[in-house]
């Protein structure tokens, strides 16, 4: 008990080990839910400024980089949460040396991976955007944004390792408040440079990047000057340990990996949205950012599942776990199906406050009144691979998402739009994958021993 109680006393973070699960688990999952929110928030803000204060080109260009962004950062934060399910897993066992070794070892990838991640992405901006078939009227301004995010994404990646640590040894808390933090940032910055400065996306960009600077200084802080012996970050133990870097890897890779080809097929699916037009980019770029708050119970809720199936496997606790998973797959789908029919109802409205062009407001509407009723579908999914993640069966996960959000999804868009000329078919590959995908996965969960994830550790 000497390692939670230091722990409790001196970071107030949360040991999902013990207590009552649902509880636990809300506690843990609700400074997640405000801290996705924040940061949901400010990208939105992020949109709103500049649909508002640049025109729907602008937003064009903005909001239809995503897809290609989270394609090459996204391996790399699968790597972050497969060091984040390791960490967890050390925690719960309370194995300090290992704990120290994973926590170190996932840094120094991290720092690594966000410098590859800077050269790729700033030296092919240009050929990625041709081969989405950006328009003409949108590509320099795409290029200009995305060279800006790409020259500073070392930020990104290390916030997501360092808030992982955090998480992994149930400080949900902190990153809470970074995530707060850099949002008024990004506002405030947004504000100055596009509105009373004149500045054009680049600008917007520059916002973003030292918004999310602000927060991985603050996360790297706190690891190093105020956490727990434990897990304390000290610049002279930043080192690879090689077999803590294989037992990340296996845990990590098949998350990036299904990160990367599921942005590799949405940016497939942009590239197939792209050549009906700016105003259609504009007004489906305007539905992401609102779908951006269903997805957050979602994100929220897998995030958890992760840590406390990882943690209470690690401590052996087996019928602990399966009550958190049954807790988790309930509440995410439920709470982002509310939302997202909420959404449906004032689809006109919300998609307005991005730009009042009525053919931008109807292609936000007609791609969201396709998706956002079926989000439960998406929910149970992501439930369900967080849990399989936490579990250290993140193949499951993987192979799952990229045969049918990934191949499905990709081969429904090649052979229908051969046949129909019309946006909304593309809008259907969406919940159409994620209804196959809801159905594997809840022959995954009831069918497969995922509880006992990992031997037992033995005794010496």
């Amino acid at each position: 008990m000497a390692f939670e109680k230091n722990h409790k006393t001196a970071s107030g973070a949360i040991v999902l080990t013990e207590g009552t699960v649902w509880k636990r688990m809300i506690a843990f999952a609700f400074p997640l839910f405000l801290g996705q929110l924040f940061q949901q928030l400010y990208h939105t803000a992020d949109t709103m400024i500049v649909g508002r204060g640049l025109g729907k080109h602008a937003l064009a260009a903005v909001g239809s980089t995503g897809s290609l962004m989270f394609l090459i950062i996204g391996f790399f934060n699968g790597l972050g949460i497969g060091a984040g399910v390791v960490t967890a897993r050390y925690f719960g066992g309370k194995r300090v040396d290992e704990l120290k070794k994973s926590i170190h070892t996932s840094i120094v990838m991290g720092l690594l991976g966000s410098a590859l991640i800077t050269v790729i992405g700033v030296t092919l901006t240009p050929v990625f955007l041709r081969w989405m078939r950006t328009p003409d009227d949108t590509l320099p301004l795409a290029t200009a944004y995305l060279r800006v995010i790409f020259s500073g994404v070392s930020a990104t990646v290390m916030y997501n390792i360092f808030a992982g640590i955090l998480q992994a040894v149930g400080d949900s808390r902190h990153p809470l408040y970074y995530l707060i933090t850099s949002s008024l940032v990004n506002v405030v910055l947004d504000i100055l440079f596009v509105i009373v400065m004149g500045g054009g996306v680049e600008m917007a960009a520059l916002a973003t990047v030292l918004s999310q600077l602000t927060s991985a200084v603050l996360s790297l802080v706190r690891l190093m000057k105020k956490s727990p012996p434990e897990y304390t970050v000290t610049l002279r133990e930043l080192r690879i340990d090689r077999p803590t870097l294989r037992l990340i890897l296996k845990n990590g890779v098949p998350t990036g990996i299904q990160n990367s080809i599921n942005s590799l097929a949405n940016v497939i699916v942009q590239s197939n949205i792209n050549v009906f037009g700016s105003t259609v980019m504009a007004g489906v770029s305007a539905f992401s950012s609102l779908e951006g708050f269903a997805f957050l119970p979602i994100g929220s809720i897998s995030m958890t599942l992760s840590t406390f199936v990882s943690q209470n496997i690690g401590a052996q606790k087996y019928d602990r776990v399966r009550e958190g998973a049954r807790f988790g797959v309930i509440a995410a789908p439920l709470l982002s199906e509310a939302i997202g029919l909420i959404m449906t109802l004032i689809m006109p409205f919300l998609i307005s406050l991005f730009d009042s062009d009525p053919g931008t407001i109807a292609a936000g509407v007609a791609r969201g009144r396709i998706c956002a009723p079926l989000f439960i579908l998406c929910a149970f999914t992501h439930s369900v691979s967080g849990i399989l993640r936490g579990a250290g069966k993140s193949a499951f996960p993987m192979y799952v998402i990229l045969s049918c959000w990934c191949v499905l999804r990709v081969t429904y868009i090649t052979v229908v739009v051969q046949f129909v000329n019309d946006v909304t078919a593309v809008h259907w590959a969406f919940p159409l994958t994620w209804f196959f995908s809801a159905v594997i996965m809840l022959w995954l969960y009831l069918k497969t021993d995922w509880v006992h994830g990992y031997p037992k550790k033995k005794t010496v």
